[in-house]
């Protein structure tokens, strides 16, 4: 990754980690950005001063890592706020995510938090999702063909996410991913989600609808920019 991307990344990590105060409750993303977040609040709160619950058992072994404890998802858990990364992010602060292969958990986390705060490069910014990068969906492995094949009948481009050696991925739920093309641009997301999520099989789809507050885009000369949603969590 070069440099300068790297450099924004940190810089829009940094700025979101400052509305973490001693005593929240902090849901805690995955993925390059994401990272960025967690070593920057185990620098800011060294003493377990805040509570924190992990997407990830990469998240969770990069927390441990720096020292940042976190704790297993209780039944009764609300966050006062998640920082996470985005692979996509549309002029209504819409999302793609699901890179790092944490969509279910980290869609969950976002829904029980009361703030979403992304934090991207510039690159990340679309008109629309799916202009980037392929839209992952968690799916049963069991069902995968058919549910690839129901995608592809709707003129969807779905491709199976390979691990490192060439077998299929799986996610910390023990699923696998279809990493999917829209055919024409995504000007309607939630219709997107619906359409993605409709075949029996689909655990969750990485199309993150009205549930970002907040996005915080860093450069490389250390400028960082806000965006938030005007009108409130959909």
């Amino acid at each position: 990754m070069p440099v300068d991307v790297e450099r924004a990344k940190a810089v829009a990590a940094q700025r979101a980690t400052e509305e973490v105060r001693p005593g929240m409750r902090v849901a805690l993303g995955t993925g390059t950005t994401a990272a960025y977040a967690v070593r920057a609040l185990a620098e800011r709160f060294p003493r377990a001063a805040i509570d924190c619950v992990a997407s990830s058992r990469a998240t969770e072994a990069l927390a441990a890592s720096v020292g940042l404890s976190v704790r297993p998802l209780r039944g009764d858990d609300r966050f006062d706020l998640m920082i996470d990364g985005a692979d996509e992010v549309s002029p209504s602060l819409d999302l793609t995510k699901g890179g790092g292969g944490a969509l279910l958990r980290e869609k969950l986390l976002a829904r029980l938090s009361q703030k979403l705060v992304i934090v991207v490069d510039p690159s990340k910014l679309v008109r629309y999702l799916g202009e980037r990068v392929p839209i992952p969906i968690e799916v049963v492995p069991f069902a995968r063909p058919v549910v690839a094949h129901l995608l592809e009948e709707r003129g969807y481009r779905p491709r199976l996410r390979e691990g490192a050696a060439g077998e299929p991925y799986r996610t910390d739920n023990a699923n696998e991913i279809l990493d999917v093309r829209p055919s024409r641009p995504a000007v309607d997301p939630a219709a997107l989600d619906r359409d993605l999520a409709e075949p029996t099989g689909v655990v969750e789809t990485g199309v993150f609808v009205g549930l970002a507050t907040q996005v915080v885009v860093g450069h490389a000369d250390g400028r960082v920019e806000e965006r938030s949603r005007s009108a409130g969590r959909g």
